[in-house]
Protein backbone atom coordinates (compact mmCIF):
# COMPACT_ATOMS: atom_id res chain seq x y z
CA UNK A 1 0.00 0.00 0.00
CA UNK A 2 1.29 3.46 -0.96
CA UNK A 3 0.18 7.01 -0.27
CA UNK A 4 -2.51 6.74 -2.92
CA UNK A 5 -5.80 8.50 -2.22
CA UNK A 6 -7.97 5.58 -3.36
CA UNK A 7 -5.96 3.07 -1.31
CA UNK A 8 -6.21 5.32 1.74
CA UNK A 9 -9.95 5.82 1.26
CA UNK A 10 -10.53 2.08 0.97
CA UNK A 11 -8.49 1.46 4.13
CA UNK A 12 -10.82 3.82 6.01
CA UNK A 13 -13.91 2.15 4.53
CA UNK A 14 -12.70 -1.22 5.75
CA UNK A 15 -12.53 -0.12 9.39
CA UNK A 16 -15.72 2.03 9.57
CA UNK A 17 -17.98 0.65 6.78
CA UNK A 18 -21.25 1.46 8.55
CA UNK A 19 -20.33 4.98 9.62
CA UNK A 20 -22.13 7.79 7.77
CA UNK A 21 -19.78 9.32 5.21
CA UNK A 22 -21.83 11.74 3.12
CA UNK A 23 -25.03 13.73 3.54
CA UNK A 24 -26.15 15.53 0.40
CA UNK A 25 -29.02 18.02 0.33
CA UNK A 26 -30.09 18.43 -3.28
CA UNK A 27 -32.33 21.49 -3.34
CA UNK A 28 -32.26 23.30 -0.01
CA UNK A 29 -35.72 23.70 1.44
CA UNK A 30 -37.26 20.76 -0.45
CA UNK A 31 -36.17 18.09 1.99
CA UNK A 32 -34.60 16.03 -0.82
CA UNK A 33 -31.41 14.42 0.46
CA UNK A 34 -29.17 11.37 0.21
CA UNK A 35 -27.20 9.71 3.00
CA UNK A 36 -24.43 7.21 2.32
CA UNK A 37 -22.29 5.18 4.68
CA UNK A 38 -18.63 4.61 3.90
CA UNK A 39 -19.46 1.16 2.48
CA UNK A 40 -22.24 2.60 0.31
CA UNK A 41 -20.07 5.43 -1.02
CA UNK A 42 -17.27 2.95 -1.74
CA UNK A 43 -19.63 0.68 -3.70
CA UNK A 44 -21.07 3.66 -5.61
CA UNK A 45 -17.57 4.79 -6.59
CA UNK A 46 -16.67 1.22 -7.65
CA UNK A 47 -19.70 1.11 -9.96
CA UNK A 48 -18.66 4.29 -11.78
CA UNK A 49 -15.03 3.21 -11.92
CA UNK A 50 -15.95 -0.11 -13.54
CA UNK A 51 -18.21 1.70 -16.02
CA UNK A 52 -15.36 3.99 -17.05
CA UNK A 53 -12.95 1.09 -17.45
CA UNK A 54 -15.54 -0.78 -19.56
CA UNK A 55 -15.98 2.35 -21.68
CA UNK A 56 -12.28 2.21 -22.57
CA UNK A 57 -10.96 4.99 -20.34
CA UNK A 58 -7.39 3.98 -19.53
CA UNK A 59 -5.14 4.66 -16.54
CA UNK A 60 -3.55 8.11 -16.83
CA UNK A 61 -6.26 9.51 -19.13
CA UNK A 62 -8.18 12.60 -18.02
CA UNK A 63 -11.85 12.92 -17.05
CA UNK A 64 -13.53 16.30 -16.52
CA UNK A 65 -16.09 17.04 -13.80
CA UNK A 66 -18.47 19.73 -15.07
CA UNK A 67 -20.87 19.55 -12.13
CA UNK A 68 -22.55 21.32 -9.29
CA UNK A 69 -21.95 19.89 -5.84
CA UNK A 70 -23.47 16.45 -5.37
CA UNK A 71 -22.92 12.81 -4.54
CA UNK A 72 -21.99 12.24 -8.18
CA UNK A 73 -19.06 14.65 -7.92
CA UNK A 74 -17.27 12.92 -5.05
CA UNK A 75 -18.39 9.50 -6.23
CA UNK A 76 -16.77 10.14 -9.63
CA UNK A 77 -13.57 11.58 -8.17
CA UNK A 78 -13.14 8.52 -5.94
CA UNK A 79 -14.06 6.23 -8.85
CA UNK A 80 -11.43 7.88 -11.05
CA UNK A 81 -8.77 7.44 -8.39
CA UNK A 82 -9.69 3.77 -7.99
CA UNK A 83 -9.30 3.17 -11.73
CA UNK A 84 -6.16 5.37 -11.96
CA UNK A 85 -8.01 7.85 -14.19
CA UNK A 86 -7.04 11.48 -13.56
CA UNK A 87 -9.93 13.70 -12.34
CA UNK A 88 -9.98 17.29 -13.64
CA UNK A 89 -12.24 20.01 -12.23
CA UNK A 90 -14.20 22.20 -14.68
CA UNK A 91 -15.48 25.64 -13.69
CA UNK A 92 -19.21 25.52 -14.37
CA UNK A 93 -19.33 29.28 -14.96
CA UNK A 94 -17.30 28.89 -18.14
CA UNK A 95 -18.95 29.64 -21.47
CA UNK A 96 -18.27 27.93 -24.79
CA UNK A 97 -14.86 29.46 -25.59
CA UNK A 98 -13.48 28.90 -22.09
CA UNK A 99 -14.79 25.34 -21.99
CA UNK A 100 -13.30 24.58 -25.39
CA UNK A 101 -9.93 25.82 -24.15
CA UNK A 102 -10.06 23.75 -20.95
CA UNK A 103 -11.36 20.56 -22.62
CA UNK A 104 -8.50 20.74 -25.12
CA UNK A 105 -5.76 21.97 -22.81
CA UNK A 106 -6.54 19.21 -20.30
CA UNK A 107 -6.76 16.54 -23.03
CA UNK A 108 -10.08 15.34 -21.64
CA UNK A 109 -11.23 11.99 -23.01
CA UNK A 110 -14.31 11.72 -20.76
CA UNK A 111 -16.69 14.18 -19.14
CA UNK A 112 -19.33 13.97 -16.43
CA UNK A 113 -21.67 16.96 -16.66
CA UNK A 114 -24.89 18.27 -15.16
CA UNK A 115 -27.80 18.28 -17.63
CA UNK A 116 -28.20 21.99 -16.95
CA UNK A 117 -24.93 22.57 -18.84
CA UNK A 118 -25.84 20.41 -21.85
CA UNK A 119 -26.04 23.31 -24.33
CA UNK A 120 -22.60 24.63 -23.39
CA UNK A 121 -21.09 21.15 -23.52
CA UNK A 122 -22.65 20.53 -26.93
CA UNK A 123 -21.24 23.83 -28.26
CA UNK A 124 -17.69 23.08 -27.11
CA UNK A 125 -17.66 19.41 -28.05
CA UNK A 126 -16.92 19.72 -31.81
CA UNK A 127 -13.59 21.43 -31.03
CA UNK A 128 -12.50 18.87 -28.42
CA UNK A 129 -11.72 15.85 -30.64
CA UNK A 130 -10.22 13.72 -27.85
CA UNK A 131 -13.40 13.85 -25.78
CA UNK A 132 -15.05 10.51 -26.56
CA UNK A 133 -17.19 9.48 -23.56
CA UNK A 134 -19.87 11.54 -21.78
CA UNK A 135 -21.95 10.89 -18.68
CA UNK A 136 -24.96 13.12 -17.95
CA UNK A 137 -26.21 13.74 -14.43
CA UNK A 138 -29.95 14.50 -14.32
CA UNK A 139 -32.29 15.18 -17.22
CA UNK A 140 -32.47 18.19 -19.56
CA UNK A 141 -34.65 21.11 -18.47
CA UNK A 142 -37.40 20.16 -20.93
CA UNK A 143 -37.43 16.61 -19.56
CA UNK A 144 -36.57 15.09 -22.93
CA UNK A 145 -33.74 12.54 -22.47
CA UNK A 146 -32.74 12.68 -26.13
CA UNK A 147 -31.81 16.38 -26.16
CA UNK A 148 -28.29 17.71 -25.72
CA UNK A 149 -25.04 15.89 -26.57
CA UNK A 150 -25.08 12.11 -26.78
CA UNK A 151 -24.32 10.91 -23.26
CA UNK A 152 -24.87 7.93 -20.99
CA UNK A 153 -27.27 8.75 -18.13
CA UNK A 154 -25.25 8.64 -14.92
CA UNK A 155 -27.88 6.59 -13.11
CA UNK A 156 -27.80 3.90 -15.80
CA UNK A 157 -24.00 3.73 -15.71
CA UNK A 158 -24.03 3.40 -11.94
CA UNK A 159 -26.73 0.73 -11.91
CA UNK A 160 -24.85 -1.42 -14.44
CA UNK A 161 -21.45 -1.12 -12.79
CA UNK A 162 -19.93 -3.76 -10.53
CA UNK A 163 -20.08 -2.65 -6.85
CA UNK A 164 -16.95 -4.66 -5.99
CA UNK A 165 -13.37 -3.46 -6.15
CA UNK A 166 -11.05 -5.65 -8.18
CA UNK A 167 -8.78 -2.89 -9.52
CA UNK A 168 -5.08 -3.20 -10.38
CA UNK A 169 -2.43 -1.97 -7.96
CA UNK A 170 -2.11 1.80 -7.67
CA UNK A 171 0.78 4.14 -6.96
CA UNK A 172 1.58 7.28 -5.00
CA UNK A 173 2.75 8.63 -8.38
CA UNK A 174 -0.82 8.54 -9.76
CA UNK A 175 -1.89 12.08 -10.62
CA UNK A 176 -4.58 14.49 -9.50
CA UNK A 177 -5.01 17.69 -11.54
CA UNK A 178 -6.51 20.93 -10.21
CA UNK A 179 -7.29 23.66 -12.75
CA UNK A 180 -6.96 27.17 -11.35
CA UNK A 181 -6.64 30.82 -12.31
CA UNK A 182 -9.59 31.34 -14.64
CA UNK A 183 -10.51 34.77 -13.21
CA UNK A 184 -7.07 36.29 -13.88
CA UNK A 185 -6.12 34.59 -17.12
CA UNK A 186 -6.33 31.28 -18.92
CA UNK A 187 -6.82 28.40 -16.48
CA UNK A 188 -3.78 26.30 -15.61
CA UNK A 189 -3.78 22.62 -14.66
CA UNK A 190 -1.70 21.99 -11.53
CA UNK A 191 -0.32 18.42 -11.68
CA UNK A 192 -0.01 16.73 -8.30
CA UNK A 193 1.39 13.34 -7.43
CA UNK A 194 -1.17 11.91 -5.03
CA UNK A 195 1.45 11.29 -2.35
CA UNK A 196 2.52 14.94 -2.49
CA UNK A 197 -1.10 16.13 -2.41
CA UNK A 198 -1.81 13.89 0.60
CA UNK A 199 0.90 15.61 2.62
CA UNK A 200 0.73 19.19 1.27
CA UNK A 201 -3.02 19.55 0.74
CA UNK A 202 -4.52 17.02 3.17
CA UNK A 203 -2.14 17.38 6.07
CA UNK A 204 -0.79 13.84 5.82
CA UNK A 205 -3.88 12.48 7.55
CA UNK A 206 -3.60 14.96 10.45
CA UNK A 207 -3.86 18.61 9.31
CA UNK A 208 -3.38 19.95 12.84
CA UNK A 209 -1.23 17.18 14.30
CA UNK A 210 1.52 14.73 13.47
CA UNK A 211 1.26 13.33 9.90
CA UNK A 212 1.11 9.57 9.53
CA UNK A 213 4.48 7.84 9.13
CA UNK A 214 3.15 4.98 7.00
CA UNK A 215 -0.03 4.53 4.91
CA UNK A 216 -1.53 1.87 7.19
CA UNK A 217 -1.49 4.29 10.14
CA UNK A 218 -4.37 6.28 8.64
CA UNK A 219 -6.91 3.48 9.10
CA UNK A 220 -5.45 2.62 12.49
CA UNK A 221 -6.10 6.17 13.68
CA UNK A 222 -9.65 6.09 12.32
CA UNK A 223 -10.33 2.73 13.99
CA UNK A 224 -8.99 4.01 17.31
CA UNK A 225 -11.09 7.18 17.17
CA UNK A 226 -14.81 7.78 16.94
CA UNK A 227 -17.35 9.71 14.91
CA UNK A 228 -18.53 13.16 15.91
CA UNK A 229 -16.98 15.62 13.43
CA UNK A 230 -19.10 16.92 10.56
CA UNK A 231 -17.31 18.85 7.81
CA UNK A 232 -19.37 21.24 5.67
CA UNK A 233 -17.50 22.59 2.61
CA UNK A 234 -19.91 25.25 1.35
CA UNK A 235 -18.06 26.47 -1.81
CA UNK A 236 -18.33 24.56 -5.09
CA UNK A 237 -16.37 21.30 -5.27
CA UNK A 238 -15.09 22.52 -8.65
CA UNK A 239 -12.64 24.64 -6.62
CA UNK A 240 -9.86 22.52 -5.19
CA UNK A 241 -10.23 23.68 -1.59
CA UNK A 242 -13.70 22.13 -1.17
CA UNK A 243 -12.76 18.78 -2.70
CA UNK A 244 -9.65 18.67 -0.51
CA UNK A 245 -11.76 19.51 2.55
CA UNK A 246 -13.99 16.56 1.75
CA UNK A 247 -10.98 14.24 1.51
CA UNK A 248 -9.63 15.54 4.81
CA UNK A 249 -12.94 14.50 6.33
CA UNK A 250 -12.75 11.07 4.70
CA UNK A 251 -9.19 10.62 5.98
CA UNK A 252 -10.53 11.18 9.49
CA UNK A 253 -13.39 8.72 8.89
CA UNK A 254 -15.85 11.51 9.59
CA UNK A 255 -18.96 12.88 7.89
CA UNK A 256 -19.20 15.33 4.97
CA UNK A 257 -22.27 17.50 4.37
CA UNK A 258 -22.89 19.05 0.95
CA UNK A 259 -25.39 21.47 -0.59
CA UNK A 260 -25.89 21.71 -4.32
CA UNK A 261 -25.52 25.52 -4.14
CA UNK A 262 -24.72 28.11 -1.50
CA UNK A 263 -27.98 29.47 -0.04
CA UNK A 264 -27.16 31.23 3.26
CA UNK A 265 -30.41 30.51 5.08
CA UNK A 266 -30.31 26.83 4.15
CA UNK A 267 -26.65 26.57 5.11
CA UNK A 268 -27.54 27.73 8.61
CA UNK A 269 -30.51 25.37 8.86
CA UNK A 270 -28.17 22.52 7.93
CA UNK A 271 -25.60 23.66 10.50
CA UNK A 272 -28.30 23.39 13.15
CA UNK A 273 -29.96 20.16 11.94
CA UNK A 274 -26.78 18.19 11.19
CA UNK A 275 -24.80 19.59 14.15
CA UNK A 276 -22.03 20.79 11.83
CA UNK A 277 -18.71 21.19 13.65
CA UNK A 278 -16.38 22.48 10.91
CA UNK A 279 -17.49 24.72 8.03
CA UNK A 280 -15.32 26.05 5.21
CA UNK A 281 -16.10 29.01 2.98
CA UNK A 282 -14.36 31.70 0.94
CA UNK A 283 -14.01 35.09 2.58
CA UNK A 284 -16.51 37.84 3.29
CA UNK A 285 -18.55 37.07 0.18
CA UNK A 286 -19.85 33.96 1.93
CA UNK A 287 -19.56 35.00 5.58
CA UNK A 288 -21.47 38.29 5.27
CA UNK A 289 -24.71 36.67 3.98
CA UNK A 290 -24.55 34.21 6.88
CA UNK A 291 -24.24 37.13 9.30
CA UNK A 292 -27.20 38.88 7.69
CA UNK A 293 -29.31 35.75 8.00
CA UNK A 294 -28.29 35.12 11.63
CA UNK A 295 -29.03 38.72 12.55
CA UNK A 296 -32.33 38.66 10.63
CA UNK A 297 -34.68 35.86 9.53
CA UNK A 298 -32.68 33.05 11.16
CA UNK A 299 -31.94 34.78 14.43
CA UNK A 300 -31.67 32.18 17.18
CA UNK A 301 -30.41 29.36 14.92
CA UNK A 302 -28.54 26.84 17.06
CA UNK A 303 -24.90 26.95 15.94
CA UNK A 304 -23.55 25.65 19.24
CA UNK A 305 -21.89 22.60 17.63
CA UNK A 306 -19.92 24.79 15.22
CA UNK A 307 -16.32 24.65 16.38
CA UNK A 308 -14.46 26.22 13.43
CA UNK A 309 -15.14 28.32 10.34
CA UNK A 310 -12.22 28.45 7.93
CA UNK A 311 -11.62 30.48 4.79
CA UNK A 312 -9.21 29.79 1.96
CA UNK A 313 -8.87 31.70 -1.32
CA UNK A 314 -10.07 35.02 0.14
CA UNK A 315 -9.68 36.74 3.50
CA UNK A 316 -12.40 37.10 6.11
CA UNK A 317 -11.92 40.73 7.05
CA UNK A 318 -11.43 41.82 10.64
CA UNK A 319 -14.78 43.67 10.71
CA UNK A 320 -16.77 40.73 9.39
CA UNK A 321 -15.03 38.24 11.69
CA UNK A 322 -15.93 40.42 14.67
CA UNK A 323 -19.58 40.57 13.59
CA UNK A 324 -19.80 36.79 13.20
CA UNK A 325 -18.08 36.17 16.54
CA UNK A 326 -20.72 38.28 18.29
CA UNK A 327 -23.40 35.97 16.86
CA UNK A 328 -21.52 32.64 17.15
CA UNK A 329 -18.99 33.14 19.96
CA UNK A 330 -18.08 29.45 20.24
CA UNK A 331 -16.64 29.18 16.69
CA UNK A 332 -12.98 29.80 15.87
CA UNK A 333 -12.51 31.83 12.69
CA UNK A 334 -9.47 30.74 10.70
CA UNK A 335 -8.02 32.57 7.71
CA UNK A 336 -5.98 29.85 6.04
CA UNK A 337 -3.31 30.61 3.47
CA UNK A 338 -2.63 28.25 0.61
CA UNK A 339 -3.13 27.68 -3.10
CA UNK A 340 -3.70 25.06 -5.75
CA UNK A 341 0.07 25.09 -6.32
CA UNK A 342 1.12 24.67 -2.69
CA UNK A 343 -1.69 23.14 -0.66
CA UNK A 344 -1.75 24.50 2.90
CA UNK A 345 0.93 27.01 3.98
CA UNK A 346 -0.32 28.40 7.28
CA UNK A 347 -3.00 30.23 9.25
CA UNK A 348 -3.41 33.93 9.99
CA UNK A 349 -2.46 35.23 13.41
CA UNK A 350 -5.10 36.63 15.75
CA UNK A 351 -3.80 40.18 15.24
CA UNK A 352 -4.23 40.15 11.45
CA UNK A 353 -6.36 43.03 10.27
CA UNK A 354 -6.44 46.34 8.38
CA UNK A 355 -3.75 47.92 10.55
CA UNK A 356 -1.19 45.07 10.65
CA UNK A 357 -2.02 43.22 7.44
CA UNK A 358 -2.61 39.54 6.67
CA UNK A 359 -0.06 37.95 9.02
CA UNK A 360 0.64 34.22 8.70
CA UNK A 361 2.44 31.71 10.85
CA UNK A 362 3.69 29.49 8.04
CA UNK A 363 4.75 25.86 8.15
CA UNK A 364 8.38 24.77 8.07
CA UNK A 365 8.29 24.20 4.28
CA UNK A 366 7.38 27.81 3.47
CA UNK A 367 9.78 30.77 3.03
CA UNK A 368 9.74 34.26 1.55
CA UNK A 369 12.46 34.46 -1.09
CA UNK A 370 14.02 36.84 -3.56
CA UNK A 371 12.50 35.75 -6.91
CA UNK A 372 15.78 36.48 -8.70
CA UNK A 373 18.09 34.42 -6.47
CA UNK A 374 15.61 32.18 -4.59
CA UNK A 375 17.43 33.09 -1.37
CA UNK A 376 15.47 34.03 1.78
CA UNK A 377 14.85 37.76 2.04
CA UNK A 378 16.04 39.96 4.88
CA UNK A 379 13.61 41.20 7.53
CA UNK A 380 11.62 44.10 6.09
CA UNK A 381 12.36 43.35 2.43
CA UNK A 382 9.64 42.27 -0.01
CA UNK A 383 9.84 38.88 -1.71
CA UNK A 384 7.62 36.08 -2.94
CA UNK A 385 6.22 33.17 -0.97
CA UNK A 386 7.80 29.83 -1.90
CA UNK A 387 7.40 26.27 -0.68
CA UNK A 388 9.57 23.17 -0.86
CA UNK A 389 9.07 19.46 -0.28
CA UNK A 390 5.74 18.07 -1.40
CA UNK A 391 5.02 20.35 -4.36
CA UNK A 392 3.34 19.74 -7.74
CA UNK A 393 5.07 18.39 -10.81
CA UNK A 394 4.19 21.54 -12.74
CA UNK A 395 1.44 22.88 -14.99
CA UNK A 396 -0.09 20.47 -17.48
CA UNK A 397 0.73 21.29 -21.10
CA UNK A 398 2.61 24.46 -20.11
CA UNK A 399 6.40 24.00 -19.89
CA UNK A 400 7.05 27.76 -20.03
CA UNK A 401 4.85 28.56 -17.03
CA UNK A 402 6.22 25.50 -15.22
CA UNK A 403 9.79 26.77 -15.68
CA UNK A 404 8.75 30.20 -14.34
CA UNK A 405 7.03 28.81 -11.25
CA UNK A 406 8.96 25.70 -10.17
CA UNK A 407 12.67 25.53 -9.39
CA UNK A 408 15.27 23.40 -7.64
CA UNK A 409 17.51 24.57 -4.82
CA UNK A 410 19.89 22.50 -2.71
CA UNK A 411 18.52 19.32 -4.24
CA UNK A 412 14.90 20.11 -3.34
CA UNK A 413 12.01 21.04 -5.59
CA UNK A 414 10.30 24.37 -4.87
CA UNK A 415 7.24 26.26 -6.09
CA UNK A 416 7.35 30.06 -6.34
CA UNK A 417 3.91 31.48 -5.63
CA UNK A 418 2.55 34.76 -6.95
CA UNK A 419 2.04 36.22 -3.46
CA UNK A 420 4.31 39.06 -2.37
CA UNK A 421 5.21 39.18 1.32
CA UNK A 422 7.55 40.37 4.05
CA UNK A 423 8.82 38.52 7.10
CA UNK A 424 9.52 39.84 10.61
CA UNK A 425 12.06 38.92 13.30
CA UNK A 426 9.76 36.18 14.68
CA UNK A 427 9.33 34.57 11.27
CA UNK A 428 5.73 35.77 10.89
CA UNK A 429 4.95 36.39 7.22
CA UNK A 430 2.81 39.36 6.16
CA UNK A 431 1.17 38.63 2.80
CA UNK A 432 0.82 41.82 0.77
CA UNK A 433 -1.09 40.42 -2.20
CA UNK A 434 -0.65 38.90 -5.62
CA UNK A 435 2.20 40.47 -7.54
CA UNK A 436 0.10 40.38 -10.72
CA UNK A 437 -2.50 42.67 -9.06
CA UNK A 438 0.01 45.10 -7.53
CA UNK A 439 -0.71 48.74 -8.41
CA UNK A 440 2.27 50.99 -9.18
CA UNK A 441 1.17 54.53 -8.36
CA UNK A 442 3.81 57.26 -8.48
CA UNK A 443 6.54 54.66 -7.99
CA UNK A 444 4.90 53.23 -4.85
CA UNK A 445 3.47 49.70 -4.75
CA UNK A 446 -0.07 49.14 -3.49
CA UNK A 447 -1.55 45.68 -2.93
CA UNK A 448 -5.35 45.57 -3.39
CA UNK A 449 -6.07 43.24 -0.46
CA UNK A 450 -4.65 45.75 2.02
CA UNK A 451 -6.89 48.55 0.76
CA UNK A 452 -9.89 46.21 0.59
CA UNK A 453 -9.50 45.37 4.28
CA UNK A 454 -9.68 49.06 5.14
CA UNK A 455 -12.68 49.64 2.87
CA UNK A 456 -14.63 46.73 4.39
CA UNK A 457 -14.26 48.22 7.84
CA UNK A 458 -16.36 51.21 6.70
CA UNK A 459 -19.90 50.88 8.16
CA UNK A 460 -21.62 51.46 4.81
CA UNK A 461 -19.46 49.10 2.72
CA UNK A 462 -20.69 45.54 2.15
CA UNK A 463 -17.98 44.37 -0.27
CA UNK A 464 -15.12 45.92 -2.20
CA UNK A 465 -12.43 45.25 -4.79
CA UNK A 466 -9.51 47.50 -5.64
CA UNK A 467 -7.84 47.94 -9.02
CA UNK A 468 -5.32 50.18 -10.74
CA UNK A 469 -6.55 52.65 -13.37
CA UNK A 470 -4.16 54.39 -15.85
CA UNK A 471 -3.36 57.92 -14.69
CA UNK A 472 -1.43 60.62 -16.57
CA UNK A 473 0.22 61.94 -13.43
CA UNK A 474 0.73 58.82 -11.30
CA UNK A 475 0.99 56.07 -13.91
CA UNK A 476 -1.92 54.37 -12.15
CA UNK A 477 -4.24 55.47 -9.40
CA UNK A 478 -6.05 53.34 -6.82
CA UNK A 479 -9.73 52.79 -7.60
CA UNK A 480 -12.25 51.30 -5.17
CA UNK A 481 -15.20 49.37 -6.61
CA UNK A 482 -17.69 49.17 -3.76
CA UNK A 483 -20.98 47.42 -3.02
CA UNK A 484 -22.94 49.15 -0.26
CA UNK A 485 -24.95 47.58 2.52
CA UNK A 486 -28.71 47.42 1.98
CA UNK A 487 -30.22 50.73 3.06
CA UNK A 488 -26.84 52.40 3.58
CA UNK A 489 -26.29 56.04 2.73
CA UNK A 490 -24.21 56.70 -0.36
CA UNK A 491 -20.73 57.79 0.79
CA UNK A 492 -18.70 60.30 -1.16
CA UNK A 493 -15.14 59.72 -2.27
CA UNK A 494 -14.09 62.13 0.49
CA UNK A 495 -15.93 60.02 3.10
CA UNK A 496 -14.11 56.89 1.94
CA UNK A 497 -10.75 58.65 1.85
CA UNK A 498 -11.20 60.03 5.39
CA UNK A 499 -12.04 56.56 6.68
CA UNK A 500 -9.08 54.90 4.92
CA UNK A 501 -6.56 57.46 6.20
CA UNK A 502 -6.95 55.96 9.68
CA UNK A 503 -5.67 52.63 8.32
CA UNK A 504 -3.45 53.34 5.30
CA UNK A 505 -0.56 55.47 4.12
CA UNK A 506 -1.55 58.37 1.91
CA UNK A 507 -0.40 56.84 -1.39
CA UNK A 508 -2.69 53.84 -0.80
CA UNK A 509 -5.86 55.92 -0.41
CA UNK A 510 -8.38 55.41 -3.26
CA UNK A 511 -8.51 58.34 -5.68
CA UNK A 512 -11.60 57.00 -7.40
CA UNK A 513 -14.82 55.50 -6.03
CA UNK A 514 -17.20 53.40 -8.10
CA UNK A 515 -20.47 52.31 -6.49
CA UNK A 516 -21.87 49.12 -8.01
CA UNK A 517 -24.95 47.04 -7.26
CA UNK A 518 -22.92 43.86 -6.84
CA UNK A 519 -19.20 43.14 -6.63
CA UNK A 520 -18.47 40.33 -9.04
CA UNK A 521 -16.84 37.22 -7.63
CA UNK A 522 -16.61 33.57 -8.63
CA UNK A 523 -19.14 31.11 -7.12
CA UNK A 524 -16.59 30.36 -4.42
CA UNK A 525 -16.11 34.03 -3.51
CA UNK A 526 -12.78 34.65 -5.24
CA UNK A 527 -12.21 38.19 -6.50
CA UNK A 528 -12.65 39.02 -10.19
CA UNK A 529 -10.01 41.72 -10.51
CA UNK A 530 -10.22 41.84 -14.28
CA UNK A 531 -13.88 42.86 -14.01
CA UNK A 532 -13.12 45.43 -11.28
CA UNK A 533 -10.48 47.10 -13.41
CA UNK A 534 -12.79 47.22 -16.45
CA UNK A 535 -15.55 48.83 -14.37
CA UNK A 536 -13.19 51.39 -12.88
CA UNK A 537 -11.59 52.29 -16.22
CA UNK A 538 -15.01 52.71 -17.86
CA UNK A 539 -16.17 54.98 -15.03
CA UNK A 540 -12.99 57.09 -15.28
CA UNK A 541 -13.48 57.98 -18.93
Amino acid sequence: MEYNLADLFESVVDVVPDREALVYIDHPGTGAERRLTYAELDAAANRIAHHLVAAGIRPGEHLGLHLYNGVEYLQTVIGCLKARIVPVNVNYRYVEEELTYLYRDADLVALVFDAEFADRVAAALPRAPKLRHLLRVGTPADGTPGTGPAAVPFGEAEAAGDPGRGFPARSGDDQFIIYTGGTTGLPKGVMWRQEDLFFAGLGGGAPTGEPVRAPHELAERVAAGGAGITFFPTPPLMHGTSTLTAFIGFNFGQRIVLHRKFVPEEVLRTVERERVTSMSLVGDAMLRPLIDALAGPLKGTDCSALFSVSSSGAIMSDTVRRQFSELVPNAMLLNNFGSSESGFNGTATADSGPERGFRIRVNSRTQVVDPATYEPIAVGDIGRVAQCGHVPLGYYNDPRKTAETFFEKDGERWVLLGDMATVDEEGVVTVLGRGSQCINTGGEKVYPEEVEQALKSHPDVYDALVAGVPDVRWGNHVAAVVQLRAGARRPSLEDIQTHCRAHLAGYKIPRQLVITDTVRRSPSGKADYRWAREVAVAEDR
